[in-house]
């Protein structure tokens, strides 16, 4: 299928694995170039080589923490008018409301709701004017259907989906061919649930095949997602 979305420019966000790399590879395989970000430069670049090598794309890689100021000063000035933004971020660790001050909220809430509507806000009147423009925020099922220990990304993600359900409700980004949509994601067999079922696994005592057997349990297809299907699901949003 042709998505038509060949020769546009992405951002993708935390984009070294996972979702966001699956996503990644996803618009490149659909021809897409891409600005790729994360934290750690050897794990992205590593990325980046992968998918220049199997898709031809080019592929321009950032490595900054975009919660920050310089961090997304940084991204910008690499790709200041991209078609496409992707944001995403690692969640925040998984534990007991009680155990968590200010700092922590702060934290969650600077990750998962404000950085992703500061990036929006930076390139939102761009894609105006070029009447085109798709953002996607990658967030989580939790959103819906809240985990208890996950109470740090149940509140941070719960803000950002609020937010983006108005904005795109906004008459002025409809009518200018842009969309902003919200992908949430459930289990999906990433880092990022291994390592909750291995935070589950030292407090219940219960070995983390085990409880990842027991989560699979409740999903109604019987398994946990692949990262490539739900980056095909993205780049399909994309189109």
């Amino acid at each position: 299928m042709d998505l038509g979305i060949a020769g546009k420019t992405a951002i993708v966000c935390a984009a070294s694995k996972g979702l966001g790399k699956a996503t990644a590879v996803s618009l490149a395989k659909n021809g897409v170039n891409l600005v790729i970000n994360a934290r750690s430069k050897d794990a992205l670049e590593a990325t980046a080589a992968e998918i220049r090598n199997t898709t031809g794309v080019t592929v321009t890689a950032i490595a900054a923490d975009v919660t920050t100021d310089a961090g997304r000063e940084a991204l910008l000035k690499a790709c200041a008018n991209p078609d496409i933004l992707i944001n995403n971020a690692g969640g925040p660790p998984p534990g007991d409301f009680r155990d968590w001050g200010r700092e922590h909220w702060l934290a969650a809430v600077e990750a998962n709701m404000l950085t992703p509507i500061l990036l929006t806000k930076a390139v939102i009147d761009g894609m105006i004017a070029r009447k085109f423009g798709r953002v996607v925020n990658i967030t989580s099922g939790a959103v819906k259907a809240p985990i208890d220990v996950l109470g740090l990304s149940n509140g941070a993600r719960s803000g950002l989906t609020g937010f983006i359900a108005g904005l795109a409700r906004n008459p002025q980004i409809a009518a200018a061919n842009v969309t902003v949509n919200n992908v949430l994601p459930g289990a999906f067999d990433t880092d990022r649930l291994r390592g909750v079922i291995a935070n589950q696994a030292k407090k219940t005592g219960k070995s983390p095949e085990a409880l990842f057997a027991e989560r699979v349990k409740t999903i109604p297809a019987g398994r946990a997602g692949r990262p490539d299907e739900y980056g095909e699901l993205c780049a399909f949003v994309c189109s």
